[in-house]
């Protein structure tokens, strides 16, 4: 016997412009801009390593082929959440 998946996935993640200063990100009705010099991952990837985004849990962001991981409460409020420790 095979479970059937029920409902859809609401949750939706999209890379909306890759730039020469960072990325543009739409997911769960926002949209974020990640700058190459907070999130230096990005810089050097391949495009088709940066559409490779998908979302967990309602709120973290994972690109598998990066291995980066990013929660979006992390991108809604930078000065939480430090990516360099003091």
């Amino acid at each position: 016997m095979k479970s059937v998946k029920l409902g859809k996935n609401i949750s939706v993640v999209e890379v909306q412009q890759i730039s020469p200063q960072g990325i543009w990100l739409y997911a769960c009705e926002k949209e974020y801009f990640l700058p190459y010099q907070d999130y230096p991952w990005f810089k050097e990837a391949k495009v088709s390593d940066i559409y490779n985004v998908e979302i967990l849990n309602g709120g973290h962001l994972h690109w598998p082929t990066l291995d980066v991981d990013l929660e979006l409460e992390a991108l809604e409020e930078p000065e939480k959440y430090p990516l360099i420790y003091k």
